[in-house]
């Protein structure tokens, strides 16, 4: 399989605000991470099922950001069965942010 590159954007912090949706972004991010991990070893949704321990729709709707019946907290539980480390990290708010908020980076290594 080849590499593909991700490109995050960076979106105001008020923009889920001011949509008046809850805001999701650590929920999206770590979907995304599990989406990129189950795509860079090459798994059928079927195979990333079983592995993972849900069902292939479940695994569907993570893979297309459907993540309303995902808490944060399972989605971590699901990237350790994918073998990837979830760290958090909690710090003042960097002095370029209006508000403190919630960001997951992606990261080959700790």
């Amino acid at each position: 399989m080849k590499d593909e590159e991700i490109t995050f954007t960076e979106v105001d912090d008020d923009i889920l605000e001011i949509l008046g949706l809850p805001d999701q972004r650590a929920q999206v991010d770590l979907a995304a991470a599990i989406t990129l991990e189950i795509r860079r070893r090459g798994l059928t949704q079927t195979q990333a099922a079983k592995l993972l321990g849900i069902k292939q729709p479940d695994v569907s709707a993570i893979m297309n950001a459907r993540i309303d019946g995902f808490s944060q907290e399972r989605l971590e539980r699901l990237l350790n069965a994918l073998d990837m480390e979830v760290r958090i990290q909690v710090g003042p708010r960097p002095a370029d942010k209006e508000r403190a908020g919630i960001s997951v980076q992606l990261v080959e290594s700790f």
